[in-house]
């Protein structure tokens, strides 16, 4: 049996109380649901009908921003180069790391560790797609796979909050450029040969 069907006002609802906990997020792990009610612009009856409880809430945050990021991929690559969608795509995950960190913090274990088994096959997809078509274009090296990509990212875990600002998007940088296929940054600068 299908769930009923929302009313547009019910689902405008449930999208602003998931992107005002996802901007709280960003701001601090200490979440408080009256806050996230108030930035909303929702009554917390409102809230609880959609969220029981804090992490319903959070764990829908985190879900969203997984959907978000592995349909980002192929858009990506519909706009841009393979490598000038990988570097945007990277950005995005420096975003959902910051949160995804967020949430992991204030879940039980068990609940987390649930969030994200069901979010690394979608996440590896995704980075797969973006690698394969670098490689494809000769412009990313062909001996990495996205398994290998992320975990190098998960390092960036390690990462003090204060830390993340300043230092995520470099480290992210350099992961970029250790991807690039060097030989094709070289045929790219070589001038033709006059006879």
């Amino acid at each position: 049996m299908n769930a009923p069907a929302r009313r547009p006002d019910a689902v405008q609802n449930r999208t602003r109380i998931v992107e005002a906990a996802r901007a709280a997020l960003a701001e601090s792990h200490h979440v408080h649901l009256n806050e996230i009610a108030k930035r909303a612009g929702v009554g917390q009856g409102t809230l609880y009908r959609n969220f029981p409880n804090r992490e319903a809430l959070l764990a829908e945050v985190y879900r969203r921003d997984v959907e978000e990021l592995v349909t980002a991929a192929s858009a990506l690559l519909a706009e841009h180069e393979p490598v000038e969608a990988l570097r945007h795509w990277l950005d995005r995950m420096i975003d959902y790391a910051e949160i995804k960190y967020g949430v992991l913090a204030v879940l039980e274990p068990a609940a987390w560790q649930d969030l994200v088994a069901h979010s690394q096959n979608p996440i590896e997809g995704a980075l797969s797609h973006l690698l394969d078509a670098g490689k494809a274009a000769g412009s990313i090296r062909t001996d990495v796979d996205a398994r290998g990509v992320l975990l190098l990212i998960a390092y960036l875990g390690r990462l003090d909050r204060d830390e993340w600002e300043p230092t995520a998007r470099p480290l992210m940088n350099v992961i970029l450029e250790g991807l690039r296929r060097q030989d094709a940054d070289r045929r790219g600068q070589q001038t033709p040969k006059t006879s």
